[in-house]
């Protein structure tokens, strides 16, 4: 009966974590998603605007995605990221980032300041792709973890070069960015 007790606990415990793994595969493309509450900032001058996104559009260019929650310990998580980016110079016309803010893993209260700084984001760097992501949408799709930062490093294909949730290693952000100088050049 402890045999049988203890192989259950183990078994729920396995199944457990494999339900919060992320679903993201290397060499495939990403599950397809669409923000449509909120969804792509758009600019028009200085007004801003909101239009639905899909994962869909994501081939095309060579791609860094960003998802974070919005929160700032988040954001912080990969900021080295997004300054080894800017300092690469990439060409706009094959180089996109694509920040994804899932502004329903805010904290409490915070939200109004979330979409503040999505917007401001989005005017600082125009060429850039910045999606709020009000409902979880992507977080779900992708089976990305709560209240932390993934990077996707994606082909001109779509196809996943590079992923990692947490905090990349200045190593891992070298590689991102010698990965991504190959696959524009290509």
């Amino acid at each position: 009966m402890k045999k049988i007790m203890l192989l259950s606990a183990v078994m729920g415990s396995l199944i457990s974590v494999n339900a919060f793994a992320h679903n993201i595969q290397p060499n495939q493309l990403l599950a397809n998603v669409t923000v449509s509450d909120k969804g792509e900032i758009t600019l028009n001058g200085n007004d801003v605007a909101y239009k639905s996104w899909s994962s869909t559009a994501l081939p095309g260019k060579v791609r860094v995605i960003q998802h974070i929650a919005g929160r700032s310990a988040a954001k912080e998580k990969n900021q080295a990221m997004i300054e080894a980016i800017k300092a690469a110079h990439f060409n706009q016309a094959k180089y996109q980032t694509t920040t994804i803010i899932n502004a329903d893993d805010a904290v409490v209260g915070t939200g109004m300041f979330v979409k503040s700084s999505a917007e401001k984001g989005k005017k600082e760097n125009a060429h850039s792709q910045v999606i709020l992501d009000d409902k979880s949408a992507v977080k779900n799709a992708w089976g990305l973890r709560e209240k932390d930062s993934v990077v996707i490093l994606l082909d001109k294909t779509g196809k996943v070069q590079f992923m990692k949730e947490g905090k990349l290693t200045d190593d891992e952000i070298k590689e991102v960015i010698s990965r991504a100088t190959a696959l524009i050049a290509k």
